[in-house]
């Protein structure tokens, strides 16, 4: 499985999930099964443990795709970074170096 069917398929599984409760949770409220103050208690429950998996499921991803760049050999934005400020520093004493010698 490639990252991308990864990222699908978690997507996939966190879309209408709330509304889905939410609709669960009305239902039970209008066949008395639950009072509107234990559903909306149940509600609020499902929502903090939902926003507790995406949080959990961010990071996995992060994880996959940092593991994934780097079998990939894919330099960072650190990595990056550092070389554009190298390459900065170098043209710049290309620069200096070609003015003396042009000075000769």
């Amino acid at each position: 499985m490639n990252i991308q069917e990864i990222l699908h398929k978690a997507l996939m599984a966190g879309v209408g999930i709330p509304e889905k409760i939410g609709e669960l949770v009305h239902d039970l409220v209008q066949k008395g099964e639950l009072s509107e103050s234990q559903g909306a208690k149940l509600v609020k429950e499902c929502e903090d443990k939902l926003g507790k998996s995406a949080e959990e499921m961010n990071g996995s991803v992060s994880q996959i795709v940092s593991v994934a760049l780097e079998k990939m050999n894919i330099p960072s934005r650190d990595e990056v970074d550092e070389l554009k400020s190298k390459i900065k520093a170098l043209s710049s004493r290309v620069k200096k170096l070609e003015g003396t010698s042009r000075d000769s």
